[in-house]
């Protein structure tokens, strides 16, 4: 049986698993599907070091092995909007999130009819999620550990669909010890609107 069609079998059931987390897929066992699914999840700020008021790019990194698929945060058919991820930013004291979540860039697309879905992104491999941010212009110079406030994690394999997972995800910074720079104009107005009382 063709793969695209094996999976357009397995989105109807993967709607219910969403819909109801504790119901396990026909045949799957919940425990251990994230171990088999998963190589390595990280977050990260790019560069690792930064000066107050510089912006730096935060990067969470989902490395999936071989016959596993995730997505990205939004899909543009509407039809295919169970089938996302979640992440969500803390207000941090060091790292101001700017802009809007870019999901990743590659991806492949197909049309599943019997979901009345037109186009369904699906992301394999190493999926790299990025955010800019902000450094405080307040920041105390040092290490600094920021942590989403939440991540969604949802996989499937070529049959089926898991319960999404939270997945904790922390990213270090240091902050050196020097004088802040201006901030990029672009994101002046979100800094200023971050640091107000």
């Amino acid at each position: 049986m063709p793969r695209f069609r094996m999976l357009a079998l397995a989105f109807p059931l993967a709607i219910l698993v969403a819909t109801v987390p504790e119901q396990p897929a026909t045949g799957v066992q919940k425990k251990g599907w994230y171990e088999k699914a998963v190589k390595k999840i990280e977050g990260k700020f790019d560069p690792a070091e930064a000066k107050p008021g510089q912006t730096v790019t935060f990067k969470l990194i989902v490395d999936l092995n071989d016959g596993y698929h995730t997505y990205p945060t939004v899909q543009p058919d509407k039809g295919a909007e169970s089938f996302v991820n979640v992440i969500k930013f803390p207000t941090s004291k060091t790292a101001i999130f700017v802009g809007t979540l870019a999901d990743p860039k590659d991806y492949d697309s197909k049309e599943e009819p019997i979901l009345k879905i037109k186009e369904l992104r699906v992301n394999s491999g190493t999926v790299i999620f990025t955010r800019k941010a902000v450094i405080s212009p307040k920041a105390t110079a040092g290490m600094a550990e920021v942590k989403l406030e939440k991540f969604q994690l949802m996989v499937c394999d070529e049959k089926n669909c898991f319960p999404s997972k939270d997945v904790p995800v922390t990213a270090t910074i240091k902050v050196l010890d020097a004088p802040a720079v201006p901030v990029d104009k672009e994101y002046a107005d979100e800094v200023a609107k971050a640091l107000k009382p």
